[in-house]
């Protein structure tokens, strides 16, 4: 896929070093300098198919960046007036609520969270299914781990109850958007608000959560756009149509179920992580709705997966596909998102023996 835009791995190389440069930098302005430098990046890489929609979603997505990069800025300048440095590690008034949420919040709106989620399913509806998954895992490393550097100096606990009620709404925008959704591209970036807001809760109690819960999530997501881009489903009437193979249907959905968190597949361990650290607190209202959300997500990926399921057992031609012409790669990505779950679970019930 980069073969077809001249300069494509330059422009890969210039977006993994521009992550790498901001998480290893010591002071704000380093930061926001690896950020803008991977900004330039990635858009290169939105707009190669050269369509009208993917201009349009690599324009949002500039746009949206922009406002993330300038309150990040006007937090770290912020942050400077007060302490006179740049530096992350030796500042002393990091304390400071108003800067400090301003400079969450700037994170927030690259990340796509709730209440700054608007621009994500947009642009992911007009992308390809490259962009869309170096969207929804390599864009979310830096900004991530910047936000995890910055629960390192504490906060105020009006700050920490802002951040758990961010949580709990990114999970509710994402179960209640993805209802009415059509499109896969779209459905997955509701998918993708609804982790964050598991992904975020996890980093409030624990770093060690936070970082399985991504690997999982980025593990999935790589299994689940690489047989969406191998089958070319684009929308839900699509990836139903009977010249679709049996296991090219078969896996999207499982995948899209083990992205629910539907036990014992693969994602239910990190949210179980989540809730395992979680139960013992006075949050336990905000789990609630963190699960609520995850269960609305569900609900729509049981209704897919039984209507497809019907629909195979409708269509023999799609049963005999299944059989005949068996790709080795999807049965072995399914195969680890079913039984991976079960596995983890296994080993972690014999170590508490």
């Amino acid at each position: 896929m980069f073969s077809s835009l001249p300069f494509s791995y330059m422009f890969f190389s210039v977006m993994s070093i521009g992550t790498l440069f901001s998480i290893s930098s010591m002071h704000w302005l380093g930061i926001w300098a690896g950020l803008e430098v991977n900004l330039i990046g990635f858009l290169p890489l939105l707009v190669y198919q050269k369509t009208m929609s993917s201009s349009e979603s690599a324009v949002k997505y500039f746009v949206a960046q922009a406002l993330g990069s300038s309150l990040l800025i006007f937090g770290s300048l912020s942050l400077y007036s007060l302490s006179f440095t740049w530096e992350v590690l030796t500042s002393s008034d990091m304390s400071s609520s108003t800067s400090l949420f301003i400079l969450i919040a700037g994170l927030f709106v690259k990340l796509g969270m709730f209440p700054f989620h608007f621009w994500l399913p947009s642009v992911m509806a007009g992308l390809s299914w490259l962009s869309c998954l170096l969207l929804t895992t390599w864009q979310k490393l830096a900004p991530l781990f910047l936000t995890m550097s910055l629960f390192q100096f504490g906060f105020s606990y009006g700050l920490f109850l802002i951040l758990c009620t961010i949580s709990a709404g990114s999970s509710l925008v994402g179960g209640i958007g993805g209802i009415n959704q059509t499109q896969v591209r779209a459905l997955l970036a509701y998918s993708s608000i609804g982790h964050l807001g598991w992904i975020m809760f996890g980093l409030l109690h624990s770093e060690w959560v936070m970082k399985t819960y991504f690997v999982i999530y980025m593990f999935i997501s790589f299994c689940l756009f690489m047989t969406l881009w191998y089958s070319d489903s684009s929308t839900m009437k699509n990836l139903g149509s009977p010249k679709k193979s049996g296991l090219n249907q078969t896996s999207v959905m499982f995948m899209l179920l083990s992205l629910g968190g539907l036990p014992p597949l693969l994602g239910f361990i990190s949210k179980w992580l989540v809730m395992v650290i979680s139960v013992n607190s006075y949050l336990w209202s905000f789990v609630f709705i963190l699960i609520i959300g995850s269960v609305m997500s569900l609900f729509y990926y049981l209704g897919l997966f039984f209507s497809l399921l019907l629909n195979n057992l409708k269509n023999n031609s799609n049963m005999k596909k299944w059989f005949e012409k068996t790709n080795i790669l999807l049965t072995t990505l399914l195969l680890v998102n079913l039984f991976g779950g079960l596995l983890i679970l296994m080993m972690n019930s014999l170590e508490t023996l």
